[in-house]
């Protein structure tokens, strides 16, 4: 497949440009395949006493952050779906923390989370490789902002980058410092 080109001003709600300037220059879904084998081995590295026990009270565990990577690509692939062909329904938002705190996710194992996160980062992929290319500027409104259908590309790859240098910031650092 072609590279997806990075989304220009008015495709996107602002507050996402944390996220896309995370995403290196290049292919976004060559980043999101190399994300398939990274982003497993970087939860497989963080000792199991720390994947159910927030770094910080109120904070989310690495399981649950896991989950929600997956959780928020699927929301995000349901609402390019509906702007890739065509459907401009205006889509309401969703609540992240609700979603996480019914997840169930601290009392699955690891490897159950890593299994759903890569099935869905496959159908992820295999949904955008799959979209004519007149389909990746359609622009539909999702939560009250605009959104293209490459800017929900990008936005997917940069969520995930966001969270994993969380993880490498707030857990595994203050793990490997003793702490």
């Amino acid at each position: 497949m072609r590279p997806i080109p990075r989304p220009q001003p008015g495709e996107y709600a602002p507050y996402t440009t944390e996220y896309f300037d995370l995403v290196p220059d290049g292919d976004v879904l060559a980043g999101m395949r190399r994300c398939l084998e990274t982003t497993p081995a970087l939860f497989r590295d963080i000792a199991e006493d720390r994947l159910s026990s927030p770094h910080e009270p109120g904070e989310w565990t690495v399981k649950q952050i896991l989950l929600h990577i997956s959780d928020d690509e699927r929301v995000y692939v349901y609402r390019t779906l509906r702007f890739a062909r065509n459907d401009l329904t205006e889509l309401p938002s969703f609540d992240q923390e609700i979603v996480a705190a019914n997840s169930d996710a601290d009392n699955r194992p690891l490897a159950s989370l890593i299994d759903e996160y890569v099935t869905v980062r496959r159908a992820t992929l295999s949904f955008f490789e799959s979209l004519p290319e007149e389909a990746l500027t359609r622009v539909g409104i999702a939560n009250g902002n605009p959104m293209s259908v490459r800017a929900a590309a990008f936005h997917i790859a940069g969520h995930e980058l966001h969270h994993l240098d969380s993880i490498r910031t707030n857990y595994m650092a203050a793990h490997e410092g003793g702490q």
